[in-house]
C-alpha cells in the first residue's frame, strides 16, 4: 500500500523559501505535504526528479518525525551548510530512484484546493 501525500499551491511557507534561497520556484516538504511557490502541482508532478527529491524528505519526516526532523535538519545545516545537508545528499541521491514515486500516491486535497480560489 502506498504513502499519501498532499500539495498545497500558493504556499507562504515556500515563498519565504524562495526568498531565502533566492530560488524562482519552490518546493518544500512539511510532514506528509509538499509546499509549492510559483509553480503549479502538474508542472511539479511531472518532473520526475523534482517530485523524487520531494518524496524522500517526506520519507524523512516519517522516519524522524515532524521535531526530530525538523531540529536535525537545522544542525545539519547550520554545520555543513544546505547543500552538504545529508538529508539533502540523501533527498538528491533519491532523484535517480525509478521506484520511490511508486511508494506514494498523491490525495488531493480538495477542501485546500477550494481555499486557494
Amino acid at each position: 500500500m502506498a504513502d499519501t501525500f498532499y500539495i498545497k499551491e500558493d504556499s507562504f511557507w515556500a515563498k519565504l523559501a524562495a526568498k531565502r534561497m533566492k530560488a524562482d520556484k519552490m518546493a518544500m516538504v512539511l510532514g506528509r505535504t509538499v509546499h509549492l511557490y510559483n509553480t503549479h502541482h502538474q508542472e511539479f508532478l511531472r518532473n520526475k526528479r523534482w517530485l523524487r527529491h520531494e518524496l524522500a524528505h517526506i520519507r524523512q519526516f516519517r522516519q524522524y518525525g515532524w521535531i526530530r526532523f525538523l531540529f536535525l535538519y537545522l544542525v545539519e545545516s547550520v554545520r555543513k551548510g544546505y547543500y552538504m545537508n545529508r538529508f539533502e545528499v540523501e533527498a538528491r541521491e533519491a532523484e535517480q530512484d525509478p521506484f520511490l514515486e511508486d511508494r506514494y500516491s498523491f490525495l488531493p486535497n480538495f477542501a485546500q484546493s477550494e481555499k486557494l480560489t
